[in-house]
């Protein structure tokens, strides 16, 4: 029985990509900052395990606990509303920090137990932001556009190892708590009242396509278990159109 290990898995994307893993007979490790076991059904192949990536000790006990995993989503981030003139370097430190650093630091504590069995999958769950410039947005861009580079890197260095890599790259989901847990700053500053009002609007607009949880999980899920899966699998109506589009 194989065993996925999912970050951010207390709502949104992580919860609909463990429930889909547990529901198709996989062992899950799914983490959260704070752990809650009412999330998911009841499971003799669930762990729900505590797991902050900014945080190497965290990082250590989580990838111990899990024990052998076959395949890595990393999932876990927050996003963030703000004029990149007004983006304090505390934020975007925070952004790099959870969304690109602690991706990196889960996926190279991993890798050593894929490279010594000569197989394993990674799917790193980042933005369909990064296909098409938005307003507001600058900094969470970055920090997940840089997540996209070093993975399309991976694909081409863990390949001779037998290690897939993928990028799933949602789009705009009513059915997360992003909008929710996203840090806003300098949105009320009057310069950039028209663009937040313009960015409001689009958000609010129900004709325009979404990303639901369960495309998002449909997508790691062939990524996890399809060896001809391409690296890059946009999640979403949205996001299938930007990249078209892109």
């Amino acid at each position: 029985m194989k065993t996925v290990l999912i970050t951010g898995c207390s709502s949104g994307f992580g919860l609909a990509i463990a429930r889909t893993f547990l529901d198709r007979g996989w062992q899950v490790a799914a983490t959260m900052r704070t752990p809650r076991e009412d999330l998911l059904p009841v499971s003799a192949r669930l762990r729900v395990l505590p797991l902050d990536v900014t945080d190497p000790a965290s990082i250590d006990r989580a990838v111990a606990a899990a024990g052998p995993v076959d395949v890595l989503v990393n999932n876990a981030g927050f996003g963030a509303a703000a004029p990149f003139e007004l983006t304090s370097p505390a934020l975007a430190r925070e952004l790099f920090e959870t969304n690109t650093l602690g991706t990196m630091a889960l996926t190279q504590a991993v890798l050593p137990q894929f490279r010594a069995r000569q197989a394993g999958v990674i799917v790193n769950v980042t933005s369909s932001v990064t296909l098409k410039a938005l307003p507001l947005v600058a900094m969470y861009t970055a920090s997940k556009a840089a997540v996209n580079a070093f993975t399309e890197s991976m694909a081409v260095e863990l390949a001779p190892f037998g290690i897939r890599v993928h990028l799933v790259l949602p789009g705009r989901s009513p059915e997360t708590r992003f909008g929710d847990n996203a840090r806003r700053e300098g949105l009320e500053h009057g310069a950039y009242a028209g663009t937040v009002q313009q960015v409001l609007a689009g958000m609010r607009d129900a004709s325009r396509p979404v990303t639901h949880a369960a495309d998002v999980a449909e997508a790691v899920w062939c990524a996890a278990t399809d060896p001809d899966s391409p690296m890059r699998l946009p999640a979403g109506e949205d996001a299938l159109a930007w990249a078209r589009a892109s």
